[in-house]
């Protein structure tokens, strides 16, 4: 049976950080791995994210959401069976902020999948430094991530104090109260600086399975964020970073939760990364000008003239 892991977590928590790094750890023990991203929009920016794990002998296969939830299930099924087809000894999840956990489960017990797959780990990605004011469907997201998962692990612990990392398990925790889920999650927390990753902790992640988290379902995925992007805007890296930071602190634009895209420079690709408190500027080997923002309540007129109607 081939095990497949799905990662969550809130948008901009860095699901694409931390995938990047537990994939690496299973080609380095020989594990034939295939990914499937699985995002909601038209545009999937995470795929060439993950470029460099291809070149490794990673086999990626990806999902755009922007169709209705009927045919989103049957791509997703597809996907899955021709992984399953190429030999994969692992599959890992990396679906979007507004992935259903439901629909992983529900699709492992289809037939083909259930004669080919079985559950490996649920992981969930928070930011440490969880904003402690979110809006109800946020709120429903959060715990609706976290009530399956294995393990929780914090991201950006090392630029956030212990009692931010405390707090955002309090949060996690009143959260998943709210949707009645009764998990008691402080045993199943990590919090630590990435880069200090031991083979133990990979090992703790490939085997650490999932929890039955019931709780009430209060939304549909479709109803809270939304997003809006510009094809060859021809703004600079510099540029796009002072954008990013207007869009992250300025309401007047929606509450926005992510920036990502790529951007051409005169020296190569630069992959813009951008969420509360972190405004990234990494050089990629490849890309497609693009810049995507994700967020609630989206005022796409202002974003626009912010872009200068490109």
């Amino acid at each position: 049976m081939i095990k497949t892991d799905l990662i969550t977590g809130f948008l901009g928590a860095g699901k694409t950080t931390f995938l990047k790094k537990y994939v690496s750890y299973l080609l380095s023990q020989g594990i034939r791995v295939g990914i499937l991203v699985n995002d909601y929009g038209a545009v999937n920016v995470d795929v060439m994210l993950l470029s460099e794990l291809e070149k490794n002998g990673c086999l990626i296969e990806s999902v755009a959401g922007a169709c209705d939830r009927n045919c989103h299930k049957r791509r997703f099924k597809t996907k899955l069976i021709a992984l399953a087809m190429s030999g994969c000894q692992r599959v890992v999840i990396e679906p979007s902020g507004l992935f259903d956990t439901d629909e992983f489960f529900d699709s492992l017990r289809e037939d083909p999948l259930d004669r080919w797959y079985e559950i490996g780990s649920i992981l969930t990605i928070a930011d440490a430094g969880l904003e402690e004011t979110l809006s109800p469907f946020s709120e429903y997201m959060l715990a609706s991530q976290c009530a399956n998962a294995g393990k929780i692990i914090l991201s950006k612990s090392q630029i956030y104090s212990s009692e931010a990392a405390d707090h955002t398990v309090s949060h996690i925790s009143s959260a998943l109260k709210s949707v009645g889920c009764g998990r008691d999650i402080n045993s199943n927390i990590l919090c630590k600086n990435w880069d200090d990753f031991t083979e133990q902790d990979m090992k703790i992640f490939m085997n650490c399975g999932h929890v039955k988290g019931e709780f009430v379902k209060k939304f549909r995925n479709s109803e809270g964020f939304t997003s809006v992007y510009f094809m060859n805007s021809g703004i600079g890296k510099k540029e796009a970073a002072e954008k990013a930071g207007i869009l992250l602190n300025d309401k007047q634009y929606g509450s926005i939760f992510r920036v990502k895209g790529f951007i051409p420079d005169s020296s190569g690709w630069f992959e813009l990364n951008a969420s509360e408190g972190s405004i990234t500027l990494n050089p990629a080997q490849a890309g497609q000008e693009i810049i995507i923002v994700i967020g609630e309540h989206l005022q796409k007129d202002k974003i626009n003239q912010l872009f200068g109607g490109c």
